[in-house]
């Protein structure tokens, strides 16, 4: 057995039979439910009521406001405009009411547009503002068309409610939001790999500082050459990343087993949505829940996964190299911080650009540019994975994230020969660029 599978074996059987390894392994998918299930209901949570006081001298909104009252509404509108502005506005300041809309009266409605005003101790928020707005907005609309002596009614009937129904080339029918469901997919597993690479990168930067301050590293180097030794500790580290993977893409695949089989849905590539279905299924909450269900299975699971296992393989691999130097180069955690900041905003800028770009346009010129880049391709791209990309551009993107980890690593290994020997010295920037030149 040569030395570098030796090494691979030595930290993989490290790292999995480590006890933090298999109880996280096995927890974190039920932590990841018990903090969507806890989310979920955080935000069924009814609000508490506001009660907010209207003053209106026009006599004209106060009944818009009052038909807003509902049982569970999170606005109570109360009709005070007989009491005395000062009066409510003193009420504010003891928070007898959240909030006071005062509407003057002028001369004429256009004037009113810009006078209006809500008085508050805390700001509100912008969706109350905007609701309050389109309730006078509606109301002088309706008394300017009066006015002009249109027929309120006739254009009321006149408006028209669209509703277009999805359809794919192939003359299925989709349905709507599936965009958003393929970015959360697609940011799920982005997300897992940055997680991933930022977790098992600094296991193996942690590795080698503590080889190193115990000076173990020293005995280990007498028999095994520094390159060899940091390829071991990254591979090592990688396959049990991925094993930890597969047991959750296990159970993930069995929950999904487990809802279609709740739900009565007939799995596989011949999985169809009828159109009576579909028309079935608008009053239905179970007919909708079976054709998302649908769409999950037609989704490219089996590209998705594999783009999984080539982007995490590709991208931990490039990453850990400069975290493997990085280690090698300090001798605490503390030194080290100086050096990881370049290193994770790559990653965190492939996020932002996966879900600021790719949702709105996932074949745009910046979402494949950033699916081509090294650095970002990673995450990038397994974000584009669930819209279908063409094979070429997967081919691209991969071989430039492979050519780029061989360069990566080649650089990274002089640091770490030269940086793993030595001691009490805080390295700068000048220095690593003049280990590169050894």
């Amino acid at each position: 057995m040569s030395i570098i599978s030796l090494i691979i074996k030595r930290e993989f059987i490290a790292k999995v039979r480590n006890k933090s390894f298999v109880v996280m392994t096995f927890l974190s998918p039920l932590l990841f439910v018990a903090i969507a299930g806890f989310i979920g209901y955080l935000s069924s949570m009814k609000a508490e009521t506001k009660r907010i006081a209207i003053h209106d001298e026009t006599g004209l909104f106060a009944q818009d406001f009052l038909k807003q009252n509902k049982d569970e509404a999170e606005f109570k509108y109360l009709n005070l405009s007989e009491i005395d502005t000062k009066a409510l506005k003193d009420s504010i300041t003891n928070e007898s009411f959240d909030g006071l809309i005062v509407i003057p009266k002028t001369g004429n409605l256009s004037d009113l547009e810009s006078k209006i005003e809500f008085i508050s101790n805390n700001s509100p928020s912008i969706s109350f503002i905007e609701k309050t707005q389109d309730v006078i907005a509606s109301k002088i609309t309706k008394i300017n068309l009066e006015t002009a002596k249109l027929d309120t009614l006739a254009i009321q009937k006149a408006q028209s409610d669209v509703n277009i129904h999805l359809v794919k080339a192939s003359g299925e029918e989709s349905l709507k939001g599936l965009n958003e469901i393929k970015i959360g997919i697609g940011g799920a597993f982005g997300y897992l790999i940055m997680m991933f690479i930022i977790i098992y990168g600094n296991m193996v930067m942690r590795s080698v500082i503590e080889e190193k301050t115990n000076r173990i590293i020293e005995i280990i180097i007498s028999s095994v050459k520094p390159f060899q030794l940091m390829i071991g500790k990254i591979v090592g580290t990688s396959l049990a990343g991925l094993l930890q993977f597969m047991i959750w893409a296990i159970i993930g695949l069995g929950l999904m087993f487990a809802a279609s089989a709740f739900f009565g849905v007939n799995v596989g590539p011949t999985a169809r949505i009828s159109p009576e279905l579909m028309q079935s299924a608008q009053h239905e909450m179970s007919g909708t829940a079976q054709m998302y269900i649908r769409e999950l299975w037609n989704l490219p699971i089996a590209s998705i996964l594999i783009g999984f296992v080539i982007y995490f393989i590709g991208g931990y691999f490039l990453y850990s190299s400069f975290y493997a130097a990085i280690g090698a180069a300090v001798d605490n955690q503390t030194d080290s911080q100086q050096f990881l900041l370049p290193i994770i905003m790559p990653l965190i800028l492939s996020v932002y650009v996966g879900f600021f770009t790719v949702v709105n346009d996932p074949h745009g010129t910046i979402a494949v540019v950033f699916s081509m880049i090294p650095l970002t391709s990673p995450i990038v791209m397994l974000m584009r994975l669930p819209f279908g990309v063409p094979w070429w551009q997967i081919a691209i993107s991969v071989s430039l994230l492979f050519a780029t980890f061989f360069l990566v690593v080649w650089f990274a290994a002089k640091i770490y020969r030269i940086g793993i020997l030595m001691y009490g010295k805080k390295p700068t920037w000048k220095e690593l660029y003049k280990w590169l030149k050894y």
